[in-house]
């Protein structure tokens, strides 16, 4: 038997299934126009900027960005296009691929986070109380352990 949504889920559900939509747009087209990448290159440059050496497996990158690795191997090929990751054999595996940040992509990125954590501010976090930050963050964290469990049975 389906277990239906109540008035109150139903609205709830809609206005966070429409927030997400309307909030990933946003912050995609100000990192896009502010700092002229799209979320997923930035998001591999602040990977890679938090890695031991500035560096990560090419698995690791896909693994921790949800993505497959021929996406992922894409993203990389575009960084290194513009001078910001260097791509290279991982020792001992010679099938692995290590991509690490060079000077220049931390660079790119260190213009880049004032700008995407402006958007972030200005469209999300600024608009919180301290206790709804705690609790957007609690519940993100449900969730996310959630899917995340989910994923690795599969």
């Amino acid at each position: 038997m389906t277990r239906w949504l109540t008035d109150d889920e139903q609205r709830t559900w809609r206005a966070f299934g429409r927030t997400m939509r309307l909030l990933t747009d946003r912050l995609e087209r100000d990192l896009q126009t502010a700092a002229g990448m799209p979320p997923t290159y930035y998001e591999l440059l602040v990977l890679l900027s938090e890695a031991p050496e500035r560096s990560m497996r090419m698995s690791e990158l896909a693994h921790w960005t949800n993505s497959k690795p021929s996406r992922i191997s894409h993203a990389v090929n575009k960084l290194e296009q513009s001078g910001w990751v260097r791509r290279e054999h991982y020792e001992g595996d010679r099938r692995g691929w290590l991509a690490t940040l060079t000077d220049e992509g931390l660079a790119a990125l260190k213009a880049a986070a004032p700008r995407h954590v402006k958007s972030v501010r200005a469209h999300l976090i600024d608009l919180l109380t301290p206790e709804q930050i705690r609790q957007l963050g609690d519940i993100s964290e449900v969730v996310l352990a959630h899917l995340t469990d989910e994923e690795q049975q599969h």
